[in-house]
């Protein structure tokens, strides 16, 4: 019982530090947004007459298109990137391949086999050596004369071979 109330705090000790380094990490990042934005959009002037307000206007719709060309094609140039990553994710299982389990040996009748796949319904007791064609064995006679004496077949072979010699 004691060990399970070490880990139960231990698992909240390590969860407040957690809480807190994400706590921190939001402040971090409202600073440094604040920071960026002081160093590359000062507040604009507005004092002045109606034509430096609309010199200031057009300066504005100016960057304001231009941050928008850039973020457009950052944006079509993450979406490739996450569709050749998807597209590599996919070769990659393709080259794996899926394993496949391996399978235990089982020895089981046809008839087990159909009850199993089938269940109940099937009550067919099956015979398969019942449908087979009868088939009569023919025997081959070949003539004997045909096969000769072996010794006399070699000298033959032999004095055809002395007759290409000579040639």
């Amino acid at each position: 019982k004691s060990e399970r109330h070490f880990l139960s705090h231990k698992k909240h000790l390590v969860l407040s530090v957690a809480a807190t380094w994400l706590e921190k990490e939001k402040k971090d990042l409202v600073v440094a947004k604040e920071a960026y934005m002081a160093e590359n959009c000062p507040a604009p002037n507005l004092s002045g007459d109606q034509a430096t307000l609309m010199e200031t206007c057009k300066k504005l719709h100016a960057v304001i298109d231009k941050v928008d060309e850039e973020r457009y094609d950052l944006e079509a140039k993450v979406g490739k990137a996450d569709k050749e990553i998807e597209d590599l994710k996919i070769k990659v299982v393709d080259l794996a391949g899926v394993k496949k389990p391996a399978l235990k040996k089982v020895r089981m009748s046809a008839d087990a086999m159909l009850k199993a796949l089938l269940g109940s319904k099937h009550t067919v007791n099956l015979d398969l050596r019942a449908n087979l064609k009868q088939v009569k064995k023919e025997t081959k006679e070949e003539p004997t004369e045909a096969v000769g004496d072996w010794r006399k077949n070699i000298e033959d072979k032999a004095d055809r071979k002395k007759m290409f010699e000579s040639a």
